[in-house]
């Protein structure tokens, strides 16, 4: 009983009602119980400005209330208090006032006055009238756009998305400025409510899918969507796996690609990165610059981050079982070096593989949080003083150094930072299996990774798609891609309703196919 009134209290009377009742609270007549009304609801706010002053053509009583730090000053003196204070033709004629801003909204509850000023707007209060207005004035401290830190590319466009979904919608139109680009905006969040806008081609993208993203959205009852990483974990399919099921990206040219595919892309305010919908597993090996070069090397770099999946997955693991169990495998000159470098370590090796995984993912760990110059330095260290001391202290052998170095290479190659986390998972994984079962603890492995491939899904879209279902049209721009001109069609993952994004773009005469 003492438990229940503790923690069951909590529980369930803790949390924000729903029911706001500033929903319906009307505005007064009267300027001065506005203000005061104000002044309760934002208690404890000194960074809410009140400018009171007297509108110089109709000589009535009004007052501009903003939140410092989220409004363009310049644009609130110079294109509403000064045209309003000391113009003759300022002020309100025909329902429209006369202020140099983009937009003015009436505003009839104290719920509207407050969303408002807490998305950056300025509210203007007039004695004698039961309204407000909303005057677009934003202004909030933002950062140059800049080359995306965790998707370099060489020959693509050095533009990242920023914090602000304007800027960010703004980047993706500059690629597709076509009429046919819709934006859907929903708003997220109890406390802290924020806009997620959803982008895609209105004559592409199936409508079943956007719906059902749409309705994932509007089911969250959170405090707040802080970033995009967030609401994916909030709306996957499969919230359990190891596996990532949106792609997020920094890169606007990336989204711009995927919405031409006729897939979704969702800009999450606040938030640097956007998430791509629906994907699947083949998605996450493909890069930005994979079209920027000819398709043969194109197709060499795909196929060499695959082989790359495989080894950041599996060689600690092989290196387990080749030594524990299936030794007979292993070439007698090759065995006997293995034999001479193990015999002064005294442990098994898995216990060998765990404290050097882990020690590269302190390492690596170490490496993200620091500065860059100190991480380098750290990495520097870690890699070559650590490494050669236990190996000549004896307690790790030289080979499990070279596994260790291969897999770590191997997992940098992944283009998609969240796959390499899941990478990074599935290898200790892996590595449990070997140590139990040896090669067929690797095979139950790989064939239970690639059953829960296959099972999975994104947004209700097959993940093993091109291969599980078996879609050859789609095998063009998979692990491999084609020339460019062979990609007529769109791909049949994406359930487009207009397959078409191109024509035939080789020469009539052309006989070098």
């Amino acid at each position: 009983m003492l438990f229940t009134r503790r923690f069951g209290r909590n529980k369930y009377h803790s949390a924000p009602s729903k029911e706001n009742p500033l929903a319906t609270y009307p505005l007064s007549e009267s300027l001065q119980q506005n203000l005061a009304e104000l002044n309760r609801l934002f208690s404890l706010t000194p960074d809410l400005i009140i400018r009171q002053f007297t509108i110089k053509q109709s000589r009535d009583p009004a007052a501009l209330v903003y939140l410092d730090g989220l409004t363009d000053k310049n644009a609130i003196n110079n294109n509403v208090l000064r045209p309003l204070q000391y113009e003759e033709q300022s002020g309100e004629e025909n329902g429209e006032f006369k202020v140099s801003v983009g937009q003015v909204q009436s505003l009839q509850t104290w719920q509207q006055i407050e969303s408002c000023i807490f998305q950056g707007c300025s509210v203007l209060f007039i004695d004698g009238r039961m309204e407000a207005y909303s005057l677009t004035t934003q202004g909030w401290p933002q950062r140059a756009i800049e080359d995306p830190q965790l998707e370099a590319s060489l020959k693509g466009a050095h533009q990242g998305f920023v914090e602000t979904s304007s800027q960010n919608i703004a980047l993706i139109r500059r690629y597709i400025p076509n009429r046919e680009l819709k934006i859907k905006e929903l708003t997220v969040g109890q406390r802290g409510r924020g806009t997620i806008s959803i982008l895609y081609l209105a004559d592409v993208a199936n409508p079943i899918l956007l719906n059902r993203l749409e309705e994932r959205i509007r089911q969250l009852d959170v405090d707040s969507i802080i970033n995009t990483g967030e609401l994916a974990e909030f709306i996957e399919d499969s919230p359990f796996s190891l596996f990532p099921q949106f792609i997020l990206t920094e890169r606007p040219d990336a989204a711009s690609s995927q919405i031409l595919q006729g897939r979704f892309v969702v800009v999450v305010d606040r938030s640097p990165s956007v998430l791509i919908a629906p994907v699947t597993f083949s998605s996450f090996f493909q890069s930005v610059d994979d079209y920027s070069m000819r398709w043969s090397m194109a197709t060499f770099m795909r196929l060499l981050r695959l082989f790359a999946f495989f080894t950041a997955v599996f060689l600690p693991a092989f290196y387990i079982a080749v030594i524990s169990f299936n030794f007979e495998i292993i070439p007698l000159k090759l065995l006997f070096t293995i034999g001479l470098f193990r015999g002064h370590v005294p442990f098994p090796p898995f216990v060998e593989a765990i404290i050097m995984e882990l020690t590269l993912e302190m390492m690596r760990e170490a490496g993200v949080r620091l500065p860059a110059p100190v991480g380098q330095t750290v990495g520097i260290v870690g890699g070559i003083v650590i490494g050669q001391a236990v190996v000549q202290a004896g307690l790790i052998s030289n080979l499990m150094v070279i596994v260790v170095a291969f897999t770590a290479i191997a997992s940098f190659i992944l283009p998609n930072y969240d796959m390499v986390a899941a990478v990074r998972l599935t290898r200790f994984i892996m590595m449990l299996a070997a140590s139990i079962f040896g090669m067929v603890g690797i095979v139950i492995g790989l064939m239970t990774m690639i059953g829960h491939l296959i099972k999975l899904e994104s947004l209700g879209t097959p993940y093993g798609s091109p291969f599980a279902p078996v879609r050859f049209q789609d095998w063009k721009d998979g692990f491999v891609r084609l020339p460019l001109w062979k990609m007529i069609l769109r791909p049949l993952s994406t359930s487009a309703i207009q397959m078409k994004r191109q024509g035939s773009n080789r020469p009539e005469d052309d006989t070098n196919e």
